[in-house]
């Protein structure tokens, strides 16, 4: 998930949970072409216990919008965390054209619920407004992420995002409360705005799935400037 301080416009920290001993792999890359289109898939998975959560600094954004939270008024909807905890089966979908024999990448979708298993991955959503002085955040959702695409196209790159179920932030987790999670999920598909992110952190998606296509053996991902540790760049098979 090194890609994720990469498309955050705003400062992350990555936080993992004590003795986690998660891993990731991508496998079993299939593909298909046309004479002027081509599609991959690679299944990966996450093994291991515990969870990883990458947290968004949300000062950016409240020093951005300081008139408008001291006017009385909030913020749109802010991504403040994604979290990774336990295990789970994906595929990264891959499609692009082909021109001149030259291959290029036009979309990357990164599925977490692959073969029936509910996606381990999670984002925390909320509003800015101010209380008694202080930006709070109010309206925090949980939404569980089934896919996050990346798109080649002109103009502010955007990720989009769909998601299998919301809950209310600190809600139980009974039977009812994930019925009418999964039902909130799908009308919040039909409202969720894809999300602004970073010019290289699009770029690298892209480019991630360009080397699955080309069958590359390693793939190294630019350094994630907005990491505040650890920012060395990652590698993968």
């Amino acid at each position: 998930m090194y890609f994720v301080p990469l498309i955050s416009p705003a400062p992350v920290s990555s936080v993992s949970s004590p003795g986690n001993t998660q891993a990731a792999r991508v496998f079993l890359a299939r593909r298909k072409s046309t004479p002027h289109t081509f599609v991959v898939t690679c299944e990966f998975e996450f093994t291991g216990d515990g969870s990883e959560q990458t947290v968004v600094d949300l000062e950016p954004c409240i020093r951005r919008n300081e008139q408008r939270l001291k006017a009385g008024g909030s913020t749109s909807r802010q991504l403040s965390s994604i979290t990774i905890e336990g295990t789970g089966r994906g595929l990264v979908e891959v499609e692009g054209t082909i021109s001149n024999n030259l291959e290029t990448v036009t979309e990357v979708r990164l599925r977490f619920n692959a073969h029936g298993k509910s996606s381990p991955v999670s984002i925390e959503l909320c509003e800015l407004r101010q209380l008694d002085g202080i930006a709070c955040r109010v309206h925090e959702i949980v939404a569980r992420v089934n896919t996050l695409t990346f798109r080649r196209k002109p103009g502010t790159p955007k990720m989009e995002v769909t998601v299998a179920s919301v809950k209310n932030k600190g809600a139980p987790n009974g039977l009812w409360q994930n019925v009418k999670g999964a039902l909130k999920g799908l009308a919040v598909n039909l409202l969720i705005d894809p999300l602004t992110i970073e010019r290289i952190g699009n770029a690298a998606m892209l480019d991630f799935g360009q080397a699955l296509a080309s069958g590359a053996a390693t793939f190294t991902f630019p350094q994630a400037t907005n990491l505040t540790f650890n920012s060395s760049p990652a590698q993968g098979p």
